[in-house]
């Protein structure tokens, strides 16, 4: 295979195998013969090559000039730059440690969106507007498997108001959303938001910057990346909060992580779980991700201010700025310039800064660049 046509092989031994892969799925849903799966039990999070075609670490569809699942890849050699260069025509300084974009406050102006969502409501306000102002037809988010006592994240296809709302609030186990791709397909979505962590928010700049063809256009409609430090494996529920602190799934009403592992118990009762208890649970593809902030996403969002009830957001494309102010001028959101936290944005610096320095030596050079942070 000629060094400008990579394909599976080099996937496997560069990022799935490395400790690189974010178990993002791009590469899954990107394969159009069915031969990658993916693997979530057992702390995997990451895909697989199907025997039916080649082996583990083969594939003949590549043999004979097959480059999509490289071509979707977030993290497969100069990723970062190419991003960028697509999505804001240049790449990022080092002083913009955070990426691109403009740092607000903002929170849904319907306490009913408040009250269900986390830190605000603001993305839920965001997508319900997105999809019944035709602007997209579908998004890929995370839910809660069955009746949501498991507390088991999976990907969902949404459409409607109650289905946003339904998967509203945070899990801080991992859901590749982009897995919930072919369902949105089926019912014959052709404009997807992709809701996600910095590893999926990249992934459909990435594809277009690779001219991965169709599904690069569909997905690359609307981006809301979360902010994030990492995400755990599924088992900390019982081998943590079961077996140290009495927390069953099937108890837990509401997460949230702010300093601490803070959770809520359908009793009323509120419970505190340091977080370096829960290190040893995190995923292995969080070890090695640089971006905290969803650098390539339209519209970043977090819970980490002092203001429990309004989200961080970074405002990044033309098509975020455009969302945020009609969202704003319809008097859906409420928004606060992000200096009244200093706090926030001191801290959005110091963790995206951090998650920079994860990026191995032994891997492509652009997100290892360590900005001088200013007080």
């Amino acid at each position: 295979m000629a060094i400008d046509k990579p394909q599976w092989v080099e996937l496997f031994n560069e990022v799935v195998t490395s400790g690189l892969c974010t178990g993002c799925a791009a590469c899954v849903i990107s394969c159009p013969h069915d031969v990658l799966d993916y693997k979530s039990t057992e702390g995997a999070y990451k895909p697989f090559h199907l025997d039916v075609d080649g082996s583990f670490n083969s594939c003949t569809h590549g043999e004979t000039g097959c480059t999509l699942c490289t071509r979707a890849c977030p993290r497969f050699r100069n990723w970062e730059s190419e991003a960028d260069t697509v999505r804001y025509a240049r790449e990022r300084t080092d002083d913009e440690v955070y990426g691109i974009g403009d740092v607000f406050l903002a929170r849904s102006s319907d306490p009913a969106i408040v009250e269900n969502g986390q830190d605000g409501g603001f993305v839920s306000t965001l997508l319900i507007y997105a999809l019944e102002n035709d602007i997209i037809d579908a998004a890929l988010t995370s839910g809660l498997e069955g009746d949501g006592t498991t507390w088991r994240a999976e990907p969902r296809m949404v459409r409607t108001r109650d289905e946003v709302l339904d998967t509203a609030k945070s899990r801080y186990t991992y859901s590749p959303n982009l897995l919930a791709y072919p369902k949105a397909v089926e019912a014959g979505a052709e404009r997807i938001a992709v809701v996600g962590m910095g590893c999926m928010a990249s992934a459909p700049i990435v594809m277009k910057s690779r001219k991965s063809g169709k599904i690069a256009r569909r997905l690359s409609t609307l981006t809301i990346g979360l902010l994030c430090s990492k995400t755990f494996d599924d088992r900390i529920f019982e081998e943590l909060f079961e077996a140290k602190y009495n927390i069953k799934r099937s108890d837990i009403k509401k997460m949230n992580i702010k300093g601490v592992f803070q959770i809520w118990t359908h009793d009323g009762a509120f419970h505190e779980v340091p977080l370096k208890e829960a290190h040893a649970f995190t995923r292995e593809g969080c070890n090695h991700c640089p971006d905290f902030s969803a650098e390539h996403a339209d519209i970043s969002t977090g819970g980490i201010g002092a203001f429990g009830d309004w989200t961080l957001v970074i405002v990044r494309t033309d098509e975020g700025r455009a969302l945020m102010d009609a969202l704003k001028e319809k008097g859906l959101i409420e928004t606060r310039p992000g200096d009244d936290d200093p706090g926030a944005v001191a801290l959005l610096h110091k963790l995206a800064q951090l998650s920079r320095k994860r990026w191995p030596e032994t891997a492509a050079p652009g997100p290892r660049r360590i900005p001088v942070v200013a007080n």
